[in-house]
């Protein structure tokens, strides 16, 4: 399941020959390594308006080993990340240092390098021109995200008065290889709890987390990255799976459950599991989903109903089911959904799959404020091109099309899901909830 334009244009002859013909050559993006440092050179951080934030941010590169340098010149060392704290900003003449900041800052950026701005949330503020300087951030951000080249990415983090402890985790997570398909993206912060003393490399360690649909790709990565990070994980998948699942339980170290989700006593049977078998569960994972496409006139009412009872209408019941059961989804408890670019942006021939994913994300921001009151987390995972066997299948021509539509040009790997679902899944996430992040190399389709 290789990329083989993408080898072949980092080749020695392919390199030249498509710089020759004026083709993309997409880089080989820096994805996370237990062990390997934060950043993989010095960072910057500037200011735009009152830079509330810039103690915070050097703070956490310096924890972090990484060298600050105090400025940009003209001729000194490639960056690893560019950080622009535009917070504080009152119209949008502050805009214009962020612009004398950035510019020279971004020709100095390497190769998988992370540009990082974080702004004030725009419903938060006093005035409209207060208003049009905080949502202007967002325009930037996008667009700089699609100027940038050699697999670096642009995200923007929104942080209200009163998160700033919510700050570290997702900033390191934006400077990190986790993040390596995640582009383009805005996520706003919540003021949370956020616990100390967080292991570096273990950050789940001693927490139960379940995964279904894990018998095989995303799922079966999203089970190797929580278990990689600490957790004992339950892997959940249908019957008809069973083999698949008890190799990667096995693999893993973990607990293979044959559960059918769509099942009327499915939320039940996984809560008695939990409760007899580990006492309760600190993440859950509702990653199974399904598709039976057709076009909406030809569809049957069999493919409607199957996708919107595997992909919405068991998580809905099986959170539900979590929740009632009395002390199993307790204080920082974590649940991440898996969504879809296609629930965004829509795709032809899956009006059935759309809506279910779609439906998906309003269940996660109608639950968040009642997640927020146990001091939990619910948010959701919107993965976009994503090679798997699956795509695999696919006309060469459809697959090439839909791997190179993002600004990255390329397809994204499971793993690229899995690490993201594990940033969410730590205690250092406790300030994002109700939250849609897009994992899709910031894809063209519903930017």
């Amino acid at each position: 399941m290789g990329d083989w334009y993408r080898d072949f244009a980092n080749s020695g002859l392919g390199s030249t020959l498509v710089r020759q013909l004026g083709l993309p050559r997409p880089a080989v993006l820096r994805r996370y390594e237990p062990g390997a440092p934060l950043l993989p050179g010095p960072a910057v951080v500037g200011t735009a308006g009152e830079g509330r934030l810039h103690g915070v941010l050097t703070r956490v590169l310096q924890d972090a080993g990484v060298p600050v340098l105090p400025a940009v010149d003209g001729d000194g060392e490639r960056l690893a990340a560019v950080l622009l704290d535009a917070t504080g900003g009152t119209s949008p003449a502050d805009l214009a240092a962020a612009h004398a900041f950035l510019a020279p800052a971004l020709r100095r950026l390497g190769p998988s390098g992370r540009v990082l701005v974080l702004g004030d949330p725009p419903s938060a503020a006093g005035s409209p021109t207060q208003a049009a300087a905080r949502q202007a951030l967002e325009g930037l951000v996008r667009s700089v995200a699609k100027e940038l080249r050699d697999g670096a990415t642009a995200n923007l983090l929104l942080v209200p008065a009163g998160a700033e402890a919510a700050v570290p985790g997702p900033v390191r997570f934006f400077l990190s290889g986790r993040s390596a398909y995640v582009d383009g993206q805005v996520v706003p912060l919540t003021a949370a709890d956020v616990p100390a003393g967080e292991h570096e490399q273990r950050p789940l360690a001693g927490e139960v987390a379940v995964v279904t649909g894990a018998a095989r790709g995303i799922g079966a990565a999203i089970a190797r990255a929580l278990s990689r990070d600490g957790a004992h994980v339950v892997a959940v998948d249908v019957p008809a799976a069973g083999d698949k699942l008890a190799e990667v339980a096995n693999e893993i170290g973990g607990t293979a459950f044959q559960l059918d989700i769509t099942a009327p006593d499915a939320g039940q049977r996984l809560v008695a599991h939990l409760r007899e078998r580990h006492g309760g569960v600190d993440v859950v994972v509702h990653n199974a989903g399904i598709t039976r496409d057709k076009l909406l006139v030809n569809m049957d009412a069999a493919r409607w109903s199957s996708v919107m009872a595997v992909n919405l209408q068991a998580q809905l019941d099986t959170t539900q089911a979590l929740l009632d059961a009395d002390g199993l989804l307790g204080s920082g408890a974590r649940v991440i959904c898996v969504s879809s670019q296609s629930g965004i942006a829509g795709n032809r021939g899956q009006t059935n799959y759309a809506a279910s994913k779609a439906g998906v994300i309003g269940m996660v921001r109608a639950w968040a404020p009642a997640f927020a009151e146990r001091g939990a987390t619910i948010n959701a995972v919107a993965p976009g091109f994503i090679v798997t066997e699956m795509t695999a299948s696919m006309p060469l021509g459809t697959r090439e099309i839909g791997s190179r539509v993002n600004s990255l040009q390329q397809g994204g790997l499971p793993v690229d899901v899995a690490e993201t679902i594990a940033w969410l899944s730590q205690p250092s996430a406790a300030g994002v909830n109700g939250q849609v992040v897009r994992v899709c190399g910031q894809s063209f389709l519903g930017a």
